[in-house]
């Protein structure tokens, strides 16, 4: 089972949860003003919601710069 929350329209943040045997569960922020809005931002590889497409630099940290 796949639930997606996206809140208010526009932000580009959803929540995925999967009922599988991980229990996983992902957060993807679309850009950085999104991370920054729900104040996830600078979002760390490895943590949720990271994603290259948030880290310029590849330096490990998304969403770094102002």
């Amino acid at each position: 089972m796949t639930v997606t929350v996206e809140p208010a329209s526009g932000t580009g943040l959803s929540d995925s949860s999967d009922n599988d045997s991980n229990g996983g569960s992902s957060v993807y922020y679309a850009n950085c003003v999104t991370a920054r809005a729900v104040g996830a931002a600078p979002v760390r590889r490895g943590n949720l919601g990271y994603g290259s497409h948030l880290d310029r630099d590849n330096d490990g940290i998304g969403c770094d710069r102002g």
